[in-house]
This record gives C-alpha cells, sequence and structure tokens, in this order.
C-alpha cells in the first residue's frame, strides 16, 4: 500500500486517521505541525500527505508551497473545518489553487479519507 504523512495538530484527529489508514494497509507517519511534518517529509518522501490546512508553526497553507517547490507533483489531500474567520469551504478552495490534489471537509467519515487516499494516488 501507500505510505502517507498526517499532519494535524489535533491529537484525536491524527490518531482517528492513523487508525483509519494503518487499518486499510498504508504505512503511516504523524506529525502534530506543519514543522514537525516537513521534517518527516523529507526524510520519508511519502507517496501522499494528508495536511490539516489550520495548523501553529507552519499552517497546511505553508506546508502546500514548501512540499510544491520541493516537490511539484507531490500528491496532497488537504483537510479542514474551517476556523474562526474562513470557511471550510473557503478554506479548502485556497488549498486546492496551491496545489492540493484532493480536498476533505471535517468532520469526515473514514470512507472519505480511504476515497482521498485512492484518488490522490491515480496518475495525473
Amino acid at each position: 500500500m501507500a505510505r502517507i504523512l498526517v499532519m494535524d495538530d489535533d491529537p484525536v484527529i491524527r490518531q482517528l486517521l492513523l487508525a483509519i489508514l494503518q487499518e486499510a494497509g498504508h504505512e503511516v507517519r504523524t506529525a502534530s505541525d506543519g514543522r514537525a511534518g516537513m521534517a518527516l517529509y523529507k526524510t520519508e518522501r511519502p507517496d501522499v500527505v494528508i495536511t490539516d490546512l489550520l495548523m501553529p508553526e507552519l499552517d497546511g497553507v505553508g506546508v502546500i508551497r514548501e512540499l510544491q517547490s520541493l516537490e511539484p507533483n507531490v500528491r496532497i489531500v488537504a483537510l479542514s473545518g474551517g476556523g474562526r474567520v474562513l470557511t471550510a469551504e473557503t478554506s479548502l478552495d485556497v488549498a486546492r489553487r496551491l496545489g492540493a490534489c484532493i480536498m476533505v471537509a471535517k468532520p469526515f467519515t473514514a470512507q472519505d479519507v480511504l476515497d482521498a487516499v485512492v484518488a490522490a494516488l491515480r496518475p495525473g
């Protein structure tokens, strides 16, 4: 299966994604913020990166920009539940414009996550 890096500051969401993805047979690494996630990306070079958009240290927008500069073809799944200023829809639209290939709104189901990974792994 795929090697996946999950970046989310919410430990409950991180653990949920870890469980969903491992149960489906994927190799998963997790990070609690964008900085830690980027350090893991540089050493692990996963097939797919799943990143929350609103995180401390380095937010998802910064993560997407850094990933695109390192590897323009990186497969990124952006997660957002929105925030105090932006709705999830607006946040995910920004992520799409920056280069995320798949958007998933919170709350999500296990099937939403698995479908997003399958779509991210498709060539093209």
